[in-house]
């Protein structure tokens, strides 16, 4: 894995949280949808119950996962953090903190340190070739 992959792995964690957050809210909305229909005759009284206890069954699932991968990622930004202070530029290290731990985009970056997002990119790229992985 090179330290660009290593250091991405942050964003993809976040991205798979936001994908399971996103499924919740479906089956959330689909939970409250769910509606008893009136008739004379009789029918299965759980009908509607196990429906919404299947879909509060997945939600707890995903919540669980959720609290899982945002372990991991308090983990992994923690371990990012002690690579990104290893390098010795203080240019460098702070586009990185920026990148791979803030999570802003690049013109964000530029914005905030005042020069072209073409000048981001080339101190992103010496700080790549310095960046040591254990």
């Amino acid at each position: 894995m090179n330290a660009k992959e290593y250091l991405n792995q942050g964003f993809l964690i976040n991205e798979r949280i936001d994908a399971k957050l996103e499924q919740i809210a479906m089956l959330r909305s689909l939970a409250t949808k769910t509606s008893v229909t009136l008739s004379d005759m009789p029918g299965d009284p759980n009908k509607g119950k196990s429906r919404v206890e299947a879909i509060v069954v997945k939600i707890i699932g995903l919540q669980e996962e959720i609290s899982a991968d945002i372990d991991r990622l308090v983990d992994l930004r923690k371990e990012i953090m002690g690579v990104i202070d290893e390098v010795e530029d203080p240019e460098e290290s702070l586009v990185l903190n920026l990148r791979y731990i803030n999570n802003l985009s690049w013109e964000d970056i530029a914005s905030q340190m005042d020069c072209s997002v073409r000048s981001v990119h080339r101190i992103h790229g010496r700080a790549l070739e310095n960046i040591v992985i254990s």
